[in-house]
């Protein structure tokens, strides 16, 4: 049973100091949120799919992809159109338009099939939600994690650099 929610990005993190906030937070599923599960350069190529699930493996925490919470490519440009508007990148943004968060919620957790993916959590203890963003406010991990814990009745603890 869920004790509490946590979530997670990998910006402003080394490999060393990411897992270790893992482990220090008891993290024992690790979903990831991305629907493309790879990252660009060396600096973060440790949360590369093969490579992390096996770096998770090796710390007894299971990994599950939760595809079904990651935004489609529609509901992304919706917040790309923000941040060009506001001369921002990626890694600059602090909050999420409030386009994007509406189509997020209208077309991925309005239409999830919830007792799935409350069974999905079933044997956790300490799930954890993961994506790229540094700050949980500029990242759909947030919605995802607020939307969780109001029908799981537990916390969230949001791990940071």
């Amino acid at each position: 049973m869920v004790d509490r929610l946590l979530t997670i990005g990998v910006y402003g993190f080394t490999e060393t100091a990411f897992f270790q906030q893992l482990a220090e937070a008891q993290v024992d599923l690790f979903c990831d949120l991305r629907s493309r599960r790879g990252m660009r350069g060396k600096q973060y190529a440790f949360v590369n799919s093969a490579y992390l699930q096996e770096a998770l493996r090796q710390r007894g925490i299971r990994y599950l992809h939760l595809k079904e919470l990651a935004p489609s490519d529609a509901i992304r440009e919706a917040q790309k159109i923000a941040d060009r508007r506001q001369r921002i990148s990626k890694q600059q943004r602090e909050t999420l338009d409030d386009a994007f968060i509406e189509r997020y919620q209208r077309e991925r957790l309005a239409t999830l099939d919830l007792p799935a993916l409350i069974a999905k959590l079933e044997n956790a203890h300490r799930p954890c939600l993961f994506c790229v963003e540094r700050l949980p406010s500029a990242c759909h991990r947030s919605l995802a994690a607020k939307f969780l814990s109001s029908h799981l009745g537990v916390e969230i603890q949001h791990l940071l650099p």
